[in-house]
């Protein structure tokens, strides 16, 4: 095992390059740049050159690009160049925590629901158990997150006023003002994004445990085991649980890789200070080396997410073997 993984992970390495490379190269080539315009006001041409000659923009584009890597080879993501007393080491410092609680939480309320919601379903099949769960889980994936975060923000937020809608560390609403303060500013915050970012998850894992459970379930070997006159919860346990979940934990790799490190609509709509808002603040500003560098975090975090799954494949089913 150790050496399928470290041979998974040198092999990684051309691959997370070339989708350096793809994106450096993308981003350069889109109209405009980061001096084009401050603000409502053009600037001046003298002073973007100088601007441009100051970050080496006015370099060919392969000098640029391996001045960047240099750079990376050293630890350094790159300077802001619209925020120059800050760099990108800092903007990511100050967001990673962020999407990192927020992703953690959401996947592990999603794995909470989703699983014993898809366990329950499928072992009362055809009942208003199975029923009910399916039409949770067909509406929670039916309902995109730019519906449900506004949503709870109306319920729970203004009419209720129960939770806090926005602003990691704000005051907390006047029923929670009886906790610590650490806790209500983590925990108060935390709840309307996370149960926005895991319901539609927890649907999908839902439908899919379901359906993988359901299939394990008429195979031979549980009739087998069943005959032997096994108890019907060491048969779920033992023999069909652990089988029916590889077709989950298929999915829970690019499900980390993409949660961990950011969703884009969530944090718009929650205003929390993550990664996936710098995302998409570079793409508009023409942040060169935010955009490179947490498109470098993202590509790093799927590989490490495929590569957990393959791992976890080991674990659920002792019939796989990596030489």
């Amino acid at each position: 095992m150790t050496r399928y993984i470290i041979r998974r992970l040198l092999v990684s390495i051309p691959v997370v390059f070339a989708i350096v490379l793809f994106t450096f190269a993308v981003v350069h080539a889109l109209p405009g740049g980061p001096f084009s315009n401050v603000g409502e006001k053009a600037m001046p041409e003298q002073m973007r050159v100088i601007m441009e000659r100051r970050f080496g923009l006015d370099q060919p584009l392969y000098i640029q690009f391996w001045n960047y890597l240099k750079m990376l080879a050293h630890g350094d993501l790159g300077p802001m160049m619209r925020m120059r007393s800050q760099t990108v080491n800092d903007i990511v410092s100050q967001t990673w925590p962020v999407s990192i609680q927020l992703g953690s939480l959401a996947v592990f309320l999603a794995f909470v629901i989703g699983v014993p919601a898809g366990i329950f379903a499928a072992l009362r099949r055809n009942s208003w158990v199975d029923y009910t769960a399916t039409f949770v889980a067909v509406l929670g994936v039916s309902i995109n997150n730019i519906v449900l975060g506004p949503l709870l923000i109306l319920i729970f937020g203004v009419w209720l006023k129960i939770l806090p809608i926005a602003f990691w560390g704000a005051e907390p609403p006047w029923i929670l003002g009886f906790l610590p303060k650490p806790t209500w500013q983590f925990w108060t915050h935390a709840v309307l994004p996370v149960f926005t970012l895991g319901t539609a998850m927890s649907a999908s894992i839902a439908r899919l445990t379901r359906a993988s459970l359901l299939e394990v379930l008429m195979s031979d070997y549980i009739r087998t085991a069943r005959a032997k006159g096994l108890k019907e919860r060491t048969v779920i346990i033992r023999h069909a649980l652990k089988n029916s979940l590889i077709p989950v934990a298929t999915i829970l790799g690019p499900l980390l890789a993409g949660v961990l490190t950011g969703t884009f609509v969530v944090e718009q709509i929650f205003a929390l200070n993550g990664m996936g808002r710098q995302f998409l603040m570079s793409i508009e500003q023409r942040e060169y080396f935010l955009l490179s560098s947490l498109t470098l975090i993202f590509s790093v975090m799927l590989v490490l997410g495929n590569l957990f799954v393959d791992i976890i494949y080991a674990w659920l089913d002792p019939r796989i073997r990596y030489d």
